[in-house]
């Protein structure tokens, strides 16, 4: 096995330019599974390296409708008990 460094200057060219590409990809999936609070995509987007192809599926069919509403969680409050 030769090292990197003696690896063909296009060949690391490309190499770099994939890590970038991947690199954009995963910053953009990671920011719109977290702002739409969808837990697991974020953990399966963090952990899989795919070299952008989970995080452009993610994008293209699995992320929120901006024009949905966010679901609303709201508690309901106990009634209060008198003392008798």
């Amino acid at each position: 096995m030769y090292p990197w460094f003696t690896m063909h200057p296009a060949l690391i060219a490309l190499l770099i330019v994939i890590m970038i590409w991947a690199a954009i990809w995963k910053a953009i999936a990671l920011w719109k599974s977290a702002r739409n609070h969808q837990v697991v995509w974020f953990i399966v987007i963090a952990v899989f390296n795919t070299i952008g192809l989970l995080e452009i599926i993610y994008l293209a069919f699995f992320q929120r409708n901006r024009n949905e509403a966010m679901p609303v969680i709201i508690k309901e409050k106990k009634p209060v008990r008198k003392k008798k």
